[in-house]
């Protein structure tokens, strides 16, 4: 099993299938609630951010996508999170566990802002773009405090972020016990 299909296991694990909450941005295809249509969330892929994702894809599994993200199988849902999310956060390149961390941020939060946690993490310029430079900083800091402590400051970031968004009140829980099952599951992406 490739390092990908596990993260996706992880992160699907934790995304799980439809959902249509209210209190939820992501289910309005206006991106905050009340705006646009309330469609809902299936495998971690919301309603805001659905077109968005579909025009990451190559055209032809572009052309196979349904309308509604309700629709949506687990099959189209594994080339998004690679084309949309993995391959967008150079997660090829990153040792396994910090992959994982990197990925289920990206698919969570936005590639742009876990492409900045990174940065942060290894000192590398915040361009919210994960290239050479960051890879090479990244390479330098594990070499100097270890791969665990990188992964330890990237959650880190991520956690301090989303404690201050407002609507932690309502899925703070949640959010925490997925950002600390995540190092633990992380322990597992190298093994075959």
């Amino acid at each position: 099993m490739s390092v990908f299909d596990k993260a996706f296991a992880v992160v699907i694990g934790h995304e799980g299938g439809f959902d249509n909450n209210r209190a939820d941005p992501g289910n309005w295809t206006g991106g905050s609630v009340g705006v646009g249509e309330l469609r809902g969330t299936n495998w971690g892929i919301a309603s805001a951010s659905y077109g968005d994702e579909q025009r990451s894809l190559p055209n032809d599994l572009r052309a196979e996508m349904p309308a509604l993200v309700h629709d949506l199988t687990l099959d189209q849902a594994r080339a998004i999170y690679r084309a949309a999310y993995w391959d967008r956060v150079s997660a090829d390149h990153l040792p396994p566990a910090l992959a994982l961390l990197v990925f289920d941020a990206a698919v969570n939060n936005g590639v742009k802002r876990a492409a900045l946690w990174l940065q942060g993490a290894v000192g590398a310029n915040p361009d919210g773009q994960i290239g050479d430079a960051t890879l090479a900083a990244m390479d330098a800091t594990a070499k100097v405090q270890g791969g665990a402590a990188l992964c330890a400051e990237f959650q880190a970031q991520r956690l301090a972020f989303m404690a201050n968004l407002p609507t932690w009140r309502v899925f703070g829980l949640g959010w925490a016990r997925r950002l600390c099952a995540l190092p633990y599951q992380s322990l597992t992406m190298g093994e075959n």
